[in-house]
């Protein structure tokens, strides 16, 4: 049985650029980095006037954010499993990197291969 969890944070107030694709990127690859984890692929969106999507396809599932700068407002999904792999851990190098005034966060645990308990 496996057991994975999944963040979905909703950001706040944030103080980066969230209209900079290379800033989110670059978050969201340093934070597979400090799981651990393998990318496989990058998918970039920009919309007009403002906002862009990142998603990275890792080994160990995906990150990916939505930006909404004209109100200071990115979705977050940091799904990671493996042993080992933390996904709280690649939030806070988000977290660092975004500066949000204030965050939700909601955790979803998954179990693979059996019942949930």
């Amino acid at each position: 049985m496996l057991k994975i969890s999944q963040l979905l944070i909703d950001l706040y107030g944030c103080q980066a650029d969230l209209d900079d694709e290379d800033l989110l990127i670059s978050a969201l690859e340093a934070a597979a980095e400090r799981v651990g984890a393998k990318i496989v692929r990058r998918i970039t969106q920009r919309f007009q006037p403002v906002g862009v999507s990142v998603i990275l396809i890792l080994s160990e599932t995906h990150l990916s954010i939505h930006t909404w700068p004209e109100r200071g407002y990115a979705a977050l999904d940091i799904f990671i499993c493996g042993e080992g792999k933390d996904p709280e851990a690649a939030w806070g190098v988000i977290q660092e990197r975004l500066e949000p005034s204030s965050f939700k966060a909601n955790q979803l645990d998954r179990v693979i291969g059996g019942r949930r308990a």
